[in-house]
């Protein structure tokens, strides 16, 4: 094992942010399929935007740099195979230093907190 990280995240926190910004938080924080992703549960939206914003915290303690020199929200997201299963997508620096790594992401989510855990190996 290479690393392992876990976030937990505040629903209303995401919510606050994006009342705050706008689109502006959502384009700057999440790729366009995550967008998409979460923006098709209507009202429990941000329900997913939190596990996800949690997925890119845990992804960068996993890795152990947290959000810091070359890792950046927008080069780490989250994309779901069609049995539903979420898998981490790299993109940049990201891709080509962890991309050759087998990485397992967990995702979970209440009314109020967004969970996830990353283990690299």
């Amino acid at each position: 094992m290479v690393g392992i990280g876990t976030d937990i995240v505040d629903v209303p926190r995401i919510e606050r942010s994006f009342a705050e910004y706008g689109e502006r938080f959502l384009k700057r924080v999440f790729t366009d399929t995550e967008i998409a992703y979460c923006d098709s549960f209507g009202e429990t939206r941000f329900l997913h935007y939190a596990a996800r914003f949690a997925a890119k915290e845990a992804f960068s303690k996993a890795i152990g740099t947290g959000m810091r020199q070359e890792m950046s929200f927008k080069k780490v997201g989250i994309r779901n195979e069609p049995s539903g299963r979420p898998v981490i997508e790299l993109f940049g620096e990201m891709q080509e230093r962890w991309g050759g790594h087998t990485i397992h992401v967990t995702l979970s989510h209440t009314a109020t907190i967004g969970l996830a855990v990353v283990v690299i190996e």
